[in-house]
């Protein structure tokens, strides 16, 4: 039974663990730390840097596929193929062809991912640097 176990319950877990979890998340049943964990998939979705960035310009509106190539700087026609493939896999995107043209649109379910893309495209504008910072001053290893 996928997400069966309550992660205040799981083992190992600590009492301040469990607490923290209570107070800064909501109770869901599960663990996102099970392997069958729903919400695992959706942590794999959106850890695709391409998968983001093609979700989130999709959010400004439906596009063709060599707008999205003109638009996100570094993706090859490839990828974005297969990103999108994979989106419309995941039901996140949905593929229009008609008049000789094809877009690509965001479905009801996609847009549900607009604002949390949001939220961390907020934190990046006000952190990126930091990290930056930080990655530049750490020694290679």
């Amino acid at each position: 039974m996928a997400c069966a176990i309550d992660v205040r319950e799981a083992p190992g877990t600590s009492g301040y663990l469990a607490a923290r979890y209570r107070r800064g998340m909501r109770e869901y049943p599960g663990s996102i730390f099970l392997a069958d964990c729903p919400a695992r998939l959706a942590i794999e979705i959106i850890a695709d840097k391409w998968a983001v960035v093609v979700l989130f310009a999709l959010s400004r509106k439906p596009c063709r596929h060599g707008e999205l190539v003109e638009l996100i700087g570094g993706i090859s026609r490839k990828v974005l193929t297969q990103t999108l493939r994979r989106l419309q896999g995941y039901g996140l995107v949905d593929r229009h062809a008609g008049a000789g043209k094809v877009e690509y649109v965001l479905t009801d379910l996609g847009r549900t991912l607009v604002e949390p893309i949001a939220v961390l495209t907020e934190w990046a504008h006000e952190h990126g640097a930091a990290v930056a910072r930080f990655q530049e001053s750490e020694p290679t290893q």
